[in-house]
């Protein structure tokens, strides 16, 4: 076989290769570590970009890959399309802009921070790319595990107190998704996500219930994930108390949970799963909205810039649920479109937070009277060495990205957020029949006009109070160009989606047309043979 047919599997064998040999070293050889794991995670996006360009040409689904060359269903398959290789670049994109973050201070925080973050990647392309329910709990599991670890890096009272809340309730949901996972394969007697979108529309009236039940417990365990209201408690704290390049990263966590639903929601619920069609979309289109107004209230409220950064989170992910619920073409490439340039706004925001603050007087957060209860600790000790060249003109340069964040997360024109917020709006608006707009849509408008008016206003009022009212005796923050380029490229990034709207609206239309009408994936993957070996190629 030539190397270039493994190239499915390499996003998920090179970080397991370099997590595992970076445990061989002394975790006192820092800049060797880094090096490591900045060349390995270059690598993966080269493959990554590699990934997308040849899921954009070849279709439905570009390539099916055989563990161990047994064909589907009997076997593990992971399966390249439009989607899978667009999450893997996202959590490239991602890993590269905290992973040089880091560099200048925060890698050196805690044991084996580099194994953990390599570790972590494994799990999210691993996630993406499967095409078995059952290793999508495993790779869930991998991530989680890495997780845990990388939420705790820093040290810490607030990230052990929230770390403990985010380990408890992931490991619960881990339980639900096998349950879930269980009943499944008890009445379908499959695993293997295209062969149970051919087996789901037969199954007897029977057993459906059992189906049903089991379909509803594995999007507990997934929404708990994607942080839907009430299953999100846990992740504002969680979220705000970790170290800052892991927030950054965690951004796409939660999309993990989402991408989980787009996936299999279309595929195993669609209109060919027959009287299982459709099941659950309207309590997960009011569940969405619910959640993206959970989060707007959030956002207005909170008075630590974290705070705010981790409730815009919610309202992505509930903007996110509420459109996938909704069952449409349109609505779903809209949906994808927000998904990439929402992930990419809030991880800068996260990493252009910690910039923000050290200009401000520890004393001054006395004033927002709800600290004590989001767990910041003012006292907390945190790592002071720093290497780099150091940003000048500070200020006005975090002014401008914080200005052009607080545009992106609000959705107002002309950069990529009002794009995103356009199509999905544009596309639901046009859903009913007879030209009829029906009351959901309307209610979905009015959310999402909403939440960017009070995130507008909550960003206004932090840039005031930041960059306008700020004390003259403030001190100037010391940003090193190490900390200041990976927000720089996350926000070029947007503006290129900006410019480059037409193709990428193009790319993400096909997705959505492919993953609502699934026959191609399905026929890719069961129609997938195994490669012959020498053997067989001399004994045909």
């Amino acid at each position: 076989m030539q190397l270039a047919s493994h190239l499915d599997i390499a996003p998920i064998i090179l970080p397991l290769i370099t997590g595992a040999f970076l445990l061989l070293f002394d975790e006192r050889r820092h800049s060797f570590k880094a090096l490591i794991n900045v060349s390995s995670t270059l690598c993966l996006l080269i493959i990554a970009w590699l990934l997308v360009m040849q899921a954009d040409v070849e279709g439905s689904v570009a390539s099916v890959y055989l563990l161990g060359n047994w064909a589907a269903p009997y076997g593990i398959v992971l399966v390249v399309d439009r989607l899978s290789a667009l999450m893997v670049l996202l959590s490239c994109l991602l890993a590269i802009a905290a992973l040089v973050f880091s560099l200048a201070r925060w890698h050196k925080g805690g044991q084996h921070f580099h194994s953990l973050f390599q570790f972590l990647l494994m799990g999210l392309n691993g996630a993406f790319l499967t095409g078995d329910l059952f290793n999508l709990f495993v790779f869930f599991e991998v991530l989680l595990a890495a997780s845990y670890g990388l939420m705790l890096h820093g040290s810490g009272v607030a990230r052990v107190r929230f770390g403990m809340h985010y380990i408890v309730v992931n490991l619960g949901a881990s339980m639900l998704f096998l349950i879930g996972v269980s009943l499944i394969y008890g009445v379908t007697g499959t695993l293997n996500m295209a062969d149970l979108a051919v087996r789901i529309p037969a199954v007897a009236a029977q057993d459906r219930a059992l189906l049903e039940a089991g379909t509803a417990i594995l999007g507990i365990a997934f929404l708990t994930k994607a942080g839907m209201w009430p299953l999100c408690f846990w992740l504002p704290g969680a979220y705000s108390a970790a170290a800052t390049p892991v927030a950054a990263l965690f951004s796409i966590m939660t999309k993990v949970g989402v991408y989980a639903v787009l996936r299999l929601s279309p595929l195993l619920l669609g209109t060919q799963a027959g009287d299982s069609a459709s099941f659950g979309d309207v309590g997960l289109l009011i569940a969405g909205l619910v959640t993206m107004g959970f989060g707007t209230i959030g956002v207005l409220a909170s008075q630590a810039m974290a705070r705010l950064v981790s409730y815009s989170v919610l309202v992505s992910s509930g903007t996110l649920l509420a459109a996938v619920g909704m069952a449409d073409a349109g609505v779903t490439a809209g949906a994808l479109y927000y998904l990439v340039t929402s992930t990419l706004t809030i991880a800068a925001l996260f990493l252009l937070v910690e910039l923000i603050e050290r200009s401000q007087d520890p004393a001054a957060n006395i004033l927002a009277v709800t600290m004590e209860a989001y767990g910041d600790d003012p006292e907390e000790e945190e790592i002071v060495e720093e290497v780099g060249v150091t940003l000048p003109a500070t200020l006005a340069i975090l002014g401008l990205c914080f200005a052009l964040c607080g545009v992106l997360l609000a959705g107002m024109p002309p950069l990529s957020g009002f794009l995103g917020k356009f199509a999905l709006l544009a596309a639901a608006l046009s859903t009913g029949d007879d030209n009829a707009i029906s009351g959901m849509a309307w209610a979905f408008f009015a959310v999402l006009i909403i939440s960017g008016l009070f995130a507008m206003v909550a960003m206004l009022r932090v840039g005031i109070r930041t960059f306008w009212a700020q004390p003259t005796e403030a001190a100037v923050p010391r940003v090193l160009l190490v900390e200041f380029a990976p927000i720089a490229l996350l926000l070029a990034l947007c503006v290129a989606m900006t410019i480059k709207a037409g193709p990428v609206m193009a790319y993400v239309d096909a997705t959505s047309q492919s993953l609502h009408t699934p026959d191609a994936y399905i026929e890719g993957v069961l129609s997938a043979r195994q490669q012959p070996s020498p053997q067989m190629e001399a004994h045909p």
